[in-house]
């Protein structure tokens, strides 16, 4: 005789967890280049700083696509 545990709830929520990995690496990703494209060119700084904010934007932007999806096909 076996005995298997029952699962309950909606995998969704784990496919999302799965899923904001994608734009947390993206954010990563644009702050390390814009810190060493800062460290190369010191006089940018603040027009880097300035697209990195819209770069995280655009990449956090998948997140929340994420969450309505889920909502959507619920």
């Amino acid at each position: 005789m076996s005995v298997l545990a029952e699962i309950s709830g909606n995998i969704a929520t784990v496919g999302y967890g799965l899923a904001a990995i994608g734009p947390a690496i993206g954010v990563a990703i644009v702050v390390g280049k814009t810190i060493e494209s800062t460290a190369r060119q010191p006089e940018l700084a603040g027009k880097l700083q300035g697209m990195m904010w819209i770069g995280i934007a655009f990449t956090e932007m998948l997140a929340l696509i994420g969450v309505a999806t889920y909502f959507i096909f619920r």
